[in-house]
């Protein structure tokens, strides 16, 4: 999830409000999912990653549906 905070972190307030219009949900609820860390559901972490460009990887959101990322020392 930390990657989803960095990535809210550094868009505007009113760019995070359209990212989470686009992916289907509230900013709202993705702050509420940062502090409780629940699991996403996998749809929503397949659009986080793809409106993101990548920048929120679905396997860390969801590494049981879509496998855990490859950690940059794995892909040297």
């Amino acid at each position: 999830m930390e990657s989803l905070r960095s990535y809210l972190n550094s868009l505007t307030p009113a760019d995070q409000a359209a990212y989470a219009k686009r992916c289907g949900t509230t900013i709202g609820y993705l702050r509420k999912a940062l502090s409780t860390k629940p699991n996403l559901d996998g749809a929503l972490a397949r659009r986080l990653d793809e409106e993101s460009e990548g920048k929120v990887p679905r396997g860390e959101l969801r590494p049981d549906i879509f496998g855990a990322p490859e950690s940059k020392a794995e892909a040297a």
